[in-house]
C-alpha cells in the first residue's frame, strides 16, 4: 500500500487551476514551495510574489497556473481530502466488520494519513496546512458557486464513504450525514485547538486516548438508535 500511496496522484477538479501544476517542473515547484511558505507565513502573509522568489520564476508565471492564492489553497486541501480517501479505501478493502472500518476512518481523521511519503506533496506539511487553513477554503462568499463547480468534491467523497460505513453499522440511524460531517469538523477543529488554543481540549491525550472520544461519540450515538 505504501508504494502505491507514494506515487498516487489525486485528480483535483480542473476548474480550480488554470494549468495543471503537475504537468511541468515549474508547477511541481510551485506546489512544493507553496506548502512550505503557507506553513511558515499563513495565508495572510503568503503572496505569489514571495512564492515566485522561492521557485526562481516570475509572479506572472505563477498566475498561469492559479488565478489567485485562494484557489491554490483549494487545490492543496482538495489533494489532502482526496489522499485521505485513498488511504481509507486501501485500509478497509479487506475488512468486513463495519465497526473496524469506522475505527480506521476515525483514526485517519484524527491523526491524518498513515503514509507520510508522497513524491508530489509532503503529507506532513500538508496536514499542518489543512489544520490551520482549510476553513478558509469555504468560509467565503463564493462557496455556493465553488461547491456547485465541484471544488470540494474530495471532501464530499470522503464524507460519503464514511456515511456508508455508518449505514452498515446501523441502517436505521436517521442522521448519518450529519453525524459524519460533525465528526469531520470536530476532528479538524480540535486539531487546531490542540495546536493553538490548548485550553479548549485535552491537549495531553496521547496514543489511543486521542481517538477514544470519537469512538464514544460515534458508537454510543449509533447504539442508542438501535
Amino acid at each position: 500500500m505504501d508504494k502505491i500511496l507514494n506515487s498516487i496522484v489525486v485528480q483535483v477538479n480542473g476548474e480550480v487551476y488554470i494549468k495543471d501544476p503537475l504537468s511541468s517542473e515549474l508547477g511541481k515547484r510551485i506546489i512544493s514551495e507553496s506548502l512550505l511558505l503557507i506553513s511558515e507565513l499563513g495565508m495572510e502573509g503568503f503572496t505569489f510574489r514571495k512564492l515566485s522568489e522561492k521557485v526562481g520564476s516570475t509572479e506572472g508565471a505563477i498566475y498561469r497556473y492559479f488565478e489567485n492564492k485562494h484557489k491554490l489553497l483549494v487545490y492543496l486541501t482538495a489533494w489532502y481530502w482526496g489522499w485521505l480517501e485513498h488511504h481509507l479505501v486501501f485500509s478497509i478493502s479487506n475488512l468486513t466488520d463495519p465497526k473496524e472500518k469506522m475505527k480506521i476512518a476515525i483514526r485517519l481523521l484524527v491523526e491524518g494519513p498513515v503514509n507520510k511519503q508522497n513524491q508530489y506533496l509532503d503529507p506532513v506539511v500538508l496536514t499542518q496546512i489543512v489544520t490551520d487553513e482549510s476553513y478558509k477554503t469555504f468560509l467565503t462568499k463564493e462557496v455556493d458557486a465553488e461547491n456547485k463547480n465541484g471544488f470540494f468534491k474530495h471532501f464530499h467523497g470522503l464524507n460519503s464513504r464514511i456515511v456508508a460505513i455508518v449505514k452498515e453499522i446501523n441502517p436505521s440511524y436517521k442522521y448519518p450525514k450529519t453525524l459524519v460531517s460533525t465528526l469531520m469538523e470536530s476532528t479538524l477543529l480540535h486539531a487546531f485547538f490542540r495546536k493553538h488554543m490548548p485550553s479548549m481540549t485535552e491537549i495531553g491525550l496521547k496514543g489511543d486516548q486521542k481517538v477514544d472520544f470519537y469512538y464514544e461519540l460515534v458508537f454510543k450515538t449509533l447504539k442508542d438508535e438501535n
